[in-house]
């Protein structure tokens, strides 16, 4: 473990959560207009919050309010003390500006050492990074948290597949980040140039984040580059990736020092057990910048509290179903991109890249999975496409409760993604709107 809070007992930590906690609330209700305005219209005062059991009488925050208040309106401190802005993308309007105070980057190197550390990360490690440099916050938390730990950082960013390929094999990487759909790009096109995959490179170690990834998918990573599979979570929003990291064991591990997580039903708000999927909430209570309470992260998920055999008592937490924005309703039936991806993973003659495309036909939804198919799958004759397409059809109806048409395209057929994997189109609205 990179620092013995991994390891506290509950109560302590309990006790430096209540603390930070009440120390947050106090900041943001003197500092900040918007949430004094949120906690006087409930009637409450920072006196009355005294522990985390108070946690779910403090309002929500959303996406929506980063975006009214654009760009600094939620900042804790003046700009004087902003020492790094990061943002969003901004794809679904404005973007969601994040600022840093010395103390802030000093919190993200911990979290993403912690991360780092992981995956046996230290001293005399090659860290391949190809996450992106810039506003998304990827490529510097990356490139901070192996530094911290000591490692030697290739800040080689995003694109230029064919030269990261040398640069990990001629560097000797033995530890990689980036998004798992560039890693299995990065994978396909390592075959294609002829390296072999677990001579010609040393990884050990993969820190993988930014997009849901199958149980399929990651084990098809695991098993291509020979590697431990290092999930890294995070949000801009937040601090960027060092939310929470997956252990040697395999469980993901909530940094709850800083970051204290809730599961709450997102059609209700109301706070759901252990165990109970829902949206995942957060409330930062070491962030100077920008502290957020009860963030609404639109991210699906679980948590619990058994023990682990990696010795952390942090919380557990599932990885990222999908995203309750993301999520498809189907003539009634909520569908994830990861669920099609787990049948995929399981089926031979396919690989993980797919588009899910969903039409309207009359007043119902069609679902149609457009899949690429492997290169020997590519060279069978058209009664074995046939079967298989049948085959991907009937799982994915045993699967999801819903026909589903597949259409088995050419390798290497759909476009790839240096980022974020686009993995749905949605036509229905479009078509409503031609209709109005």
């Amino acid at each position: 473990m990179w620092n013995s809070i991994e390891g506290a007992f509950r109560e302590e930590l309990e006790a430096l959560q209540s603390r930070r906690l009440r120390q947050t609330v106090e900041r943001v209700y003197h500092l900040v207009p918007f949430y004094r305005e949120k906690l006087d219209a409930l009637g409450i005062k920072p006196r009355d919050i005294r522990s985390v059991k108070d946690l779910s009488r403090l309002p929500f925050t959303l996406k929506q309010d980063l975006r009214d208040h654009y760009p600094f309106g939620l900042f804790a401190v003046p700009m004087e003390q902003v020492i790094r802005i990061h943002s969003s993308s901004g794809t679904t309007g404005k973007p969601t500006v994040v600022g840093y105070t010395e103390h802030d980057l000093k919190v993200w190197n911990e979290v993403m050492a912690r991360t780092m550390s992981m995956g046996n990360v230290g001293p005399g490690d090659v860290v391949h990074n190809a996450y992106g440099y810039g506003l998304f916050t990827g490529g510097l938390g990356f490139h901070y948290g192996g530094e911290a730990v000591g490692a030697s950082v290739v800040p080689s960013s995003g694109g230029f597949t064919k030269r990261q390929l040398l640069l990990m094999k001629d560097f000797g990487a033995t530890a990689l980040c980036c998004t798992p759909s560039f890693a299995l790009h990065l994978s396909e096109v390592a075959r294609e140039e002829g390296y072999d995959l677990h001579n010609d490179f040393k990884l050990k170690a993969g820190f993988f984040g930014a997009e849901p990834a199958s149980e399929g998918l990651r084990q098809a990573l695991r098993d291509a580059w020979n590697i431990q599979y290092v999930e890294a979570y995070g949000l801009s929003e937040i601090i960027g990736p060092g939310v929470a990291a997956t252990c040697p064991e395999g469980r993901l591990h909530v940094f709850e020092d800083h970051f204290i997580p809730e599961i709450i039903d997102p059609e209700t708000g109301e706070v759901l057990s252990d165990g109970e999927e829902g949206e995942l909430v957060i409330t930062t209570v070491t962030k100077q910048a920008l502290p957020l309470l009860r963030y609404r992260t639109k991210d699906i998920t679980r948590l619990y509290r058994e023990p682990c055999a990696c010795g952390r008592t942090l919380v557990g937490m599932d990885s990222i179903k999908g995203r309750s924005d993301d999520m498809l309703i189907v003539n009634g039936v909520n569908v994830f991109p990861s669920q099609v991806e787990h049948v995929l993973t399981k089926v031979e003659g396919t690989t993980p890249n797919y588009v899910i495309v969903v039409d309207k036909k009359g007043v119902l939804d069609k679902l149609e999975v457009w899949v690429e198919m492997d290169e020997s799958t590519f060279a069978d004759g058209i009664g074995a496409l046939e079967t298989l397409k049948r085959r991907l059809e009937t799982e994915m109806l045993n699967d999801l409760y819903i026909n589903v048409r597949v259409k088995l395209v050419e390798p290497r057929t759909l476009e790839r993604s240096m980022g974020k994997a686009k993995r749905i189109m949605d036509r229905r609205e479009s078509e409503s709107l031609e209709r109005s």
